[in-house]
């Protein structure tokens, strides 16, 4: 799965020239043209690293990083563009705690170069899939639905993680139960993933009895739909 950037930017020619920079080497790119926009693309993506120009409308660069800085779980990379060239506010930015800062103008292919130093040194950051403000940590066993814990049993975490491993795919019954009770009798299958699935969508779903992210496939089994 592609890492996930975010481009918070105000210059719409900016905002394009990095997305451009950034799909071609191969990232998935979300963006956002102030701070009050960039909150809610943060809680919706998790990406890995986020580009964050400094001089923004509405919530300032340096008031969005904070509120990012008190998010619980917040496992992101920064890194500060701005056309503050002192070394005064390269240096308060850093003490901030970005990962780098560059200065306006710039090379599209340094900050491309950047992207990568950074994303080497944080890559654990990155162990994570996200959809739609779902996000699954594997190594550290925490699911996050907008920002708040969600707590999963093992059984509920094991299939969820294997639903957002297989997004937009049909899934039988017996592909799911093998997953998670890979020794079961048969005659106790359906109804076991059934019960599983149910818990899930408690406690995924806005509307349980009317599932969006898990739904059923009559006669197939189920499917995690990613873009809902």
């Amino acid at each position: 799965m592609k890492q996930t950037i975010m481009v918070v930017e105000d210059d719409k020619m900016i905002r394009n020239l990095i997305h451009i920079y950034l799909k071609k080497n191969g990232y998935e790119v979300v963006e956002a043209s102030d701070g009050e926009e960039a909150k809610a693309v943060f809680l919706e993506y998790r990406p890995c690293l986020i580009i964050l120009d400094l001089m923004l409308p509405k919530v300032s660069g340096e008031e969005f990083y904070t509120w990012i800085s008190k998010q619980k779980h917040n496992e992101v990379s920064v890194i500060m563009l701005s056309a503050k060239v002192r070394i005064d506010d390269r240096i308060s930015g850093l003490k901030l705690g970005a990962d780098a800062y560059m200065t306006k103008p710039f090379d599209p292919n340094e900050l491309i170069a950047q992207v990568e130093a950074v994303l080497r040194r944080t890559e654990q950051l990155c162990q994570k899939i996200v959809y739609t403000g779902l996000c699954i940590m594997p190594r550290k066993g925490q699911v996050l639905l907008y920002g708040q814990v969600i707590k999963l049993t093992k059984y509920e975490f094991d299939l969820l993680y294997y639903f957002m491993q297989n997004p937009d795919i049909v899934l039988s019954r017996e592909q799911l139960i093998r997953q998670i009770h890979p020794n079961m009798e048969r005659n106790v299958m359906d109804r076991t993933i059934d019960a599983h699935i149910k818990k899930l969508r408690e406690k995924i779903e806005e509307y349980p009895s009317r599932p969006k992210r898990v739904q059923t496939v009559r006669g197939m089994g189920y499917k995690f739909v990613s873009n809902i």
